[in-house]
């Protein structure tokens, strides 16, 4: 490893003593979920809340919004088009497939520079060649790439900064969610839980890509700090050793961060979710299988995991833990919000980690009953676990039908919450799968799943549901339904409305209180992308990229058959309104 530089005082100084006028800081990440001219972090502010002050476009004016301008990125490689746009200096820092960045002018929609990242042919992403955007720190712009570096470039200019190897691609190793900056520090996780990798988090100085810590979510796998010289010192075992995975499983355990984490300057902790357990087939590892499929809380200058709760123990369904923990204020106290993949939402103190409030989301859930308040564990449905197939002909385990299907009551498109409503607004999908075991060894850089599935639509006139949900009761609180899965991330304004996009290539504003339908655009390719908004010149701008792709399309089954006629593209789209306000 390369010789750290002197200026990072302690390991940790957070350099504002070299930031120019327009550098990007401390401060002003943590505050940028009040920036109304910019968009400085995925999530809208680091808490992930996604929602915004602006009211110049609201529930009476929204009908006048027209585009602005539109950006191609052009080529061949469209597939899932999932980033979110970060915004600073008159400048967009739009991430796209297959481990592109481009830089575009706010004002005129014209490119200032492009980076493609040479990928080797051996890369093996498991859910398409999706990226889902940037971090902004002092003059850099940075993101991970599919074949898991990390890339530093100047914002003005497009050039190499600074260019990291996180981890080997050819065992499985990737990046596609947007990095994190919390306290100074770069942190990111890893993707490949497929594959059989060890989840991890990891901190870094963002001017320079060093290492300063790196936290296993794997029980059993030693944490690291790293001193001046790049040298490792341990930093304690995540977990003990075997005590909730047997054998040598939890060597390559998965657990993988790949949607990335949030922070709340109010707690000083980062959240981050992990990943389901490998291989699927439960059977092979009996325990709990810490920490996967679990929210984790973790101090950014250090990396020890302050407390930890696991939303599906023993996972068997592939249902993750690895959506976003958002932080909200609720009767006095700081809580944070989750819509797992398992059918679940749940409340938590984001101080302590203590559950507060769990209920389902989606309306079938056949592998649990609920979830124990004072435990903190799922009331499991034993006879809706994948049969083990040693007890068969070796070969199969016996068949099982479960909902949520493995690709989630909400995958990786990020809701939001808003606090002049009090609700959140999920994106969540209605479907099953049927789900059977299979035996399974660990091959490096191999498929690691020992498990066989088919996912199926649960009702004929829809899939996707935006819902707006209470936290305080659980009940939903209205919804739209939508035929095609929902894949996009939603946005809420303080101009009383909500926008989210569709497979089908709409994007939508609903009233934030009613869900009444009150604008939509068809932006020519389906919508997997979160949409921001920011104010320039007097003038609210709303924004959002289009192209369809993502896991469903590869692994969607039937539900694949129903939307394959939706066409691929790449572009981002800007709108305002046509008249001022």
């Amino acid at each position: 490893m390369r010789k750290r530089m002197t200026i990072l005082l302690a390991g940790l100084a957070p350099l504002a003593f070299l930031a120019q006028a327009a550098d990007i800081t401390n401060a002003m990440l943590e505050n940028a979920s009040k920036d109304t001219k910019n968009v400085l972090s995925f999530g809208m502010g680091s808490q992930g809340q996604r929602f915004s002050t602006l009211t110049q476009i609201n529930t009476k004016t929204v009908g006048q919004l027209v585009p602005a301008w539109s950006f191609s990125f052009g080529g061949e490689k469209q597939r899932g088009q999932e980033s979110q746009p970060v915004i600073a200096n008159g400048k967009m820092f739009v991430t796209a497939s297959y481990s592109r960045i481009f830089a575009i002018d706010l004002k005129t929609g014209n490119k200032l520079w492009k980076y493609e990242h040479r990928l080797p042919e051996a890369i093996m992403p498991c859910c398409d060649v999706v990226n889902r955007g940037a971090a902004l720190y002092g003059n850099l712009v940075i993101f991970g790439t599919l074949d898991a570096q990390l890339v530093a470039l100047d914002q003005n200019t497009g050039k190499i900064a600074w260019k990291e190897k996180v981890d080997d691609y050819a065992a499985g190793y990737s990046m596609t969610a947007a990095p994190l900056i919390a306290k100074g520090v770069l942190i990111t996780g890893v993707s490949g839980g497929e594959f059989g990798i060890v989840g991890r988090v990891e901190g870094r100085n963002p001017l320079t890509g060093d290492l300063l810590w790196t936290r296993p979510t794997v029980e059993g796998h030693m944490g690291y700090r790293y001193d001046k010289d790049g040298k490792a010192i341990e930093n304690g075992i995540t977990g003990t050793v075997n005590k909730s995975w047997p054998g040598e499983l939890w060597k390559t355990g998965g657990a993988s961060t790949w949607m990335g984490g949030t922070y709340d300057p109010a707690t000083g902790l980062a959240y981050f979710g992990t990943g389901n357990p490998a291989p699927w087939n439960s059977h092979l590892r009996p325990g709990d299988n810490l920490y996967s499929s679990s929210t984790i809380a973790l101090d950014p200058e250090t990396g020890q995991i302050k407390w930890a709760y696991q939303n599906t123990p023993n996972d068997s369904w592939d249902f993750d833990g690895a959506n976003e923990f958002v932080t909200f204020d609720m009767n006095g106290k700081r809580y944070g919000g989750k819509a797992d993949r398992n059918g679940f939402f749940y409340v938590i103190d984001a101080k302590t980690g203590h559950l507060q409030n769990a209920f389902p989301f989606v309306r079938k859930i056949t592998w649990a009953s609920g979830i124990d308040l004072k435990t903190g564990r799922p009331n499991f449905i034993a006879a809706n676990r994948p049969g083990d197939p040693t007890t068969g002909d070796g070969k199969k385990g016996s068949t099982v039908f479960s909902a949520p299907a493995f690709l989630g009551a909400k995958n990786q498109m990020p809701m939001a919450y808003s606090p002049q409503t009090g609700l959140f607004y999920v994106p969540a999908n209605e479907w099953g799968m049927e789900i059977w075991n299979e035996p399974i060894t660990y091959k490096k850089g191999g498929a690691y799943l020992g498990a066989g599935f088919t996912i199926k639509p649960l009702n004929e006139d829809y899939i996707g549901a935006l819902r707006a949900i209470d936290p305080k009761t659980g009940k939903i609180v209205w919804e739209d339904k939508n035929t095609a899965p929902l894949w996009g991330g939603v946005m809420t304004t303080a101009g009383g409305l909500v926008f989210y996009g569709t497979p089908e290539g709409y994007l939508k504003a609903v009233d934030a209180r009613s869900g009444k339908e009150l604008w939509k655009f068809q932006t020519g390719s389906g919508v997997v992308a979160p949409p921001v908004t920011w104010e320039d010149g007097g003038t609210q701008y709303v924004a959002v990229v289009s192209g369809w792709g993502g896991a469903v399309p590869l692994w969607g089954g039937e539900v694949a058959k129903k939307v394959n006629f939706l066409e691929q593209g790449g572009s981002v789209w800007v709108f305002k309104l046509a008249t001022k306000i």
